[in-house]
């Protein structure tokens, strides 16, 4: 079981629509899949469940979302946290609905965090999280784990990603997305550092932190117009200096906290994409740290919310030529990411 955590603490870069997406891929290509929603917005859970399910969910007050499953670790009640009873989206998908209440937990989090050793039942909290996941996925027979995050560098994103196998960073081409990068070179070698002590000092907890170093999968670049079929000139060089930001600050940093393969398994990986997907003749960029890049949806984004419908399964009864070259274009575009992801944490 694979754990990937799908963050960046740039908001607006679609996380979210990346997290769905990608879990449906990575479904169609016969994996079990578990889709975790860890921000208190819950996006991922209306956008999975639809906004009449999310909103029956709510009104029942459903005790099956992460919240609640780790009531147990947070009111120091005296049983083991259980395995969640996931939502079932499809045939091996599987979510695990967030909660408006969980950022509740950040200040106990932050708390236990901050100690070299926690005392009591505190101690517990930073791999509560990770248990829960752990017995969930061994319930479900899962392949892969995809936590959607949110935006900030909180506690709760600090534990989400430190816990996890793997990460990647959605971003937007755009100034704010370049600043994020070297935010993201600084501060996640940071986390990686805690966490080589917390290990340690936690190894006696009912609950304890995973023994991996979450490793960097790459980035995508989302939400741009194209003009015959290219990055629209203004989206283009901002895409340019994403590229160089994570080549030359991002990737070194993260290689110094062992936090990256070697750059020639990237640059397989992308080799192998581009022989498989000759179709994918708009494929314009050469960075093997680039898993892909998503043009805007326009109309299609709110088909795919209101039918929670992932953007490759659209079906349009009266669908122009050029709706059905985009759709086609996007299922071949996440069938790469997925295959691409799949080859990446393959063997690990």
């Amino acid at each position: 079981m694979k754990k990937i955590a799908v963050f960046n603490h740039k908001g607006g870069v679609s996380k979210t629509t990346t997290s769905f997406n990608l879990g449906f891929g990575l479904a169609k290509k016969g994996k079990k899949v578990l889709m975790v929603d860890t921000d208190s917005q819950c996006n991922l859970t209306l956008y999975s469940m639809g906004f009449e399910k999310y909103t029956q969910y709510c009104e029942e007050r459903n005790k099956n979302n992460i919240y609640d499953c780790l009531v147990p670790a947070y009111k120091s009640q005296p049983k083991l946290i259980q395995p969640a009873e996931c939502y079932e989206l499809s045939n091996n998908l599987y979510l695990l609905p967030g909660n408006l209440d969980f950022t509740e937990n950040e200040v106990q989090l932050g708390i236990a965090m901050q100690l070299s050793s926690a005392l009591g039942s505190m101690e517990n909290l930073p791999g509560a999280m990770n248990y829960l996941i752990e017995t969930t996925a061994q319930k479900y027979n899962i392949d892969y784990v995809i936590f959607d995050m949110n935006p900030s560098l909180s506690a709760i994103n600090e534990n989400v990603l430190i816990s996890s196998d793997y990460f990647m960073v959605p971003m937007s081409p755009d100034y704010f997305s370049i600043m994020a990068i070297n935010s993201l070179a600084r501060v996640l070698p940071m986390w990686e550092k805690w966490a080589k002590s917390a290990r340690v000092a936690f190894s006696n907890a009912t609950y304890t932190l995973p023994n991996n170093i979450p490793i960097f999968l790459g980035y995508t670049v989302n939400d741009f117009n194209l003009t015959h079929g290219a990055p629209q000139k203004s989206f283009k060089g901002f895409m340019d200096r994403i590229s160089q930001n994570v080549s030359n600050e991002l990737y070194p940093k993260l290689q110094q906290a062992g936090m990256t393969f070697e750059r020639q398994r990237y640059e397989k990986a992308y080799d192998n994409m581009r022989q498989k997907f000759k179709s994918l003749k708009d494929i314009n960029y050469s960075d093997p740290f680039c898993l892909a890049q998503i043009s805007n949806f326009n109309k299609l984004i709110a088909i795919s919310n209101e039918t929670s419908t992932p953007i490759f399964d659209i079906e349009l009864s009266k669908a122009t030529e050029g709706q059905r070259r985009t759709l086609g274009w996007f299922k071949k575009l996440y069938e790469a990411l997925a295959e691409r992801i799949i080859e990446l944490t393959n063997g690990e």
